[in-house]
């Protein structure tokens, strides 16, 4: 038996929503041969093996794939290593190195628009378009689909389909939120799903801050088979 975390991650101001992620701290326990079945068992859209909290070492799986690289996994490990006391102030995945900070509110970390995987992003002609979007079936090329709720003010309202991924919809989409960074080279807060937020800072360098409010649903044991 392990150990497993389950947190909300872009949690909104009221409460509502947050992304539903998996975190075993004690990763390097699972075999790697496992780790696809268990996340596909747990069924949250992304579960992450913490292999070394010292060094930030992590990998995170979908139901159907592994990824090098997403933001909500990111965002909700380097808030759980701080609460638990982990000495680690970047997170390693595969695709590079992630620095994450903390204040008052938000758990941030920093990332590249480049290690986002390749999905396509539609602008929709008003948030009612994005309420009543259908997604595609899963198995079918995933779509993220976005508007302005108030250009000036860079607030959007957002859905995100990555049914290539095994995932019918995601509730909140870290990675998104970087590569939207990338596309748009200003600030913005994104409202997705049924209440979750999400705040991108981009930076002079190119890289893409992207915060959010981290809660801890649950821990349990569970047995990785």
């Amino acid at each position: 038996m392990t150990e497993l975390h389950v947190l909300r991650v872009f949690v909104g101001p009221d409460g509502r929503g947050g992304n539903p992620l998996g975190v075993f701290l004690d990763g390097a326990a699972i075999p790697e041969e496992r780790r696809q079945a268990v996340a596909a068992d747990l069924g949250f859209s992304e579960t992450v093996f913490v292999d070394d909290p010292a060094e930030g070492a992590i990998r995170i799986f979908t139901p159907a794939a592994e990824l090098p690289f997403a933001g909500h996994p990111t965002v909700g490990t380097g808030w759980l290593l701080h609460e638990t006391g982990a000495p680690a102030t970047t997170l390693r995945p595969p695709a590079g190195d992630v620095p994450f900070r903390h204040d008052a509110e938000r758990t941030w970390i920093r990332a590249q628009p480049g290690w986002v995987h390749h999905f396509p992003r539609e602008r929709l002609a008003s948030p009612a378009e994005v309420d009543a979007f259908r997604g595609p079936a899963l198995g079918e090329p995933g779509i993220y689909v976005w508007a302005w709720l108030d250009e000036a003010a860079g607030e959007v309202r957002a859905r995100y389909f990555p049914t290539d991924y095994g995932i019918a919809e995601d509730e909140a989409t870290g990675a998104a939120a970087v590569a939207m960074g990338g596309d748009l080279r200003r600030d913005l807060t994104i409202h997705q799903g049924v209440g979750s937020e999400i705040v991108v800072r981009p930076r002079d360098d190119g890289s893409v801050e992207i915060g959010g409010r981290v809660e801890l649903v649950e821990r349990r044991a569970y047995d990785p088979g």
